[in-house]
């Protein structure tokens, strides 16, 4: 039987004497403003570029860590550092950001296609973030205005027309899955019910990826909510993603005590965990075909960080809002797996990917996607959660 209070230790124990330690050593820059998030295996940095993504995610997450029972207070100084590089030198005219700045804050890339949609909604969850911990009315602008953009942007791009006869337009779970836990932030972040016709609409359209004949989420839908199962695009799976997206729900209907939706959401989470899951090695597949036909992406023969931990939360989440232990199960199992394989004991922090088995192929703790976000939010949740649980 798995012990809640030991892990709750263990968790702790890696948050503070591991990751945040790794990261408040290596990613300020206090030359130029702002933060490095190219990081070797050591801490060192390999690129000096500044991604929005990288940039606003460690924003929120040194944010939301003073806010926390850790509280300290250089880590909103660390926060508001990023800000204020942030918006001094990242931000266009018309309030959205650009997606690279250089090492000085000059702009390196407008747009990066399909990825840049993110870029003002984790400016609005770390804007949020600074507005909660200090009550300053510019953050919450800032907030307000990149969501705004954000929202704005995923409508567009939802709805516009291919250019090309053959071309085929796609709906995104991630564009839905983000924008429902950007609104629930900064619902939390302003004490405020406001952006909850956004949340209720954006999960509305995150059940429209799931598939009843194959019984999987999907991560692309074509326009007109049909499913294209003549293409890789069409057909591809991620498990960790779909699971992000159900403990965003399920942290909105637990605040709701919306019962009917718990019920819902655990019943998906319960399908993603299984087939989502590796019996024979271990943890979380990372890309899947909903077919079972090979994929055109070479990351499918990897697992991700972010994947085990997304669904490690998902489960210990389920596990809280419905006491079926196959989801307490589902997380010592996938625990388990990453612990072992994704940890690096010798330098601190995370590796970003292992092979099937759990061998790693490549010793980096941080690049344009992998920062300071998903695996101190998954340990700071998740001890949120076993904390709930001893009660």
């Amino acid at each position: 039987m798995i012990h809640i209070n030991r892990i709750l230790k263990r968790y702790e124990y890696e948050l503070l004497n591991s990751i945040i330690p790794f990261w408040e050593k290596h990613c300020v820059d206090n030359e130029n403003g702002g933060y490095y998030s190219f990081l070797d295996r050591e801490g060192n940095v390999y690129d000096t570029e500044k991604h929005m993504w990288s940039e606003w995610r460690i924003v929120y997450m040194f944010a939301t860590l003073f806010k926390s029972e850790y509280s300290r207070p250089e880590w909103l100084d660390i926060a508001k550092h990023g800000f204020d590089f942030l918006v001094r030198n990242g931000k266009k005219a018309d309030g959205s950001y650009y997606f690279t700045l250089n090492k000085k804050g000059l702009p390196v890339t407008s747009e990066c296609h399909p990825f840049s949609i993110y870029s003002e909604s984790f400016a609005a969850i770390g804007a949020a973030a600074l507005y909660e911990a200090t009550g300053e009315e510019k953050y919450r602008m800032e907030a307000v205005s990149a969501y705004n953009i954000f929202r704005k942007n995923i409508n567009i791009v939802s709805s516009e027309k291919p250019v090309l006869a053959g071309q085929k337009k796609r709906k995104s779970l991630g564009h839905q899955m983000i924008l429902s836990n950007a609104a629930f932030i900064l619902n939390e972040s302003f004490n405020a019910s406001e952006y909850d016709n956004d949340i209720d609409l954006a999960i509305e359209k995150i059940f429209k990826f799931w598939n009843n004949d194959s019984g999987m989420f999907f991560e692309n839908i074509n326009q007109d909510g049909s499913f294209d199962l003549d293409s890789c695009d069409g057909r591809l799976i991620n498990p960790g993603h779909a699971l992000e997206a159900m403990w965003f729900i399920l942290q909105y209907a637990e605040k709701k005590n919306n019962a009917l939706l718990i019920e819902k959401v655990c019943g998906f989470t319960e399908k993603i965990l299984s087939y989502g899951r590796d019996d024979k090695y271990g943890g979380i597949y990372y890309f899947m075909d909903a077919c079972g036909k090979p994929l055109n992406d070479p990351k499918s023969c990897l697992k991700a960080w972010w994947g085990q931990n997304e669904a490690s939360i998902a489960a210990l989440y389920a596990y809280k809002l419905s006491g079926k232990k196959t989801f307490l199960e589902s997380f010592e199992h996938i625990d388990k797996f990453a612990w072992k394989n994704f940890r690096d004991k010798e330098y601190g922090e995370w590796f970003a990917y292992t092979d099937r088995r759990g061998n790693v192929p490549h010793v980096f703790k941080a690049h344009g996607w992998k920062t300071f976000f998903h695996l101190p939010r998954y340990l700071l949740t998740c001890i949120k959660l076993m904390k709930s649980l001893e009660q």
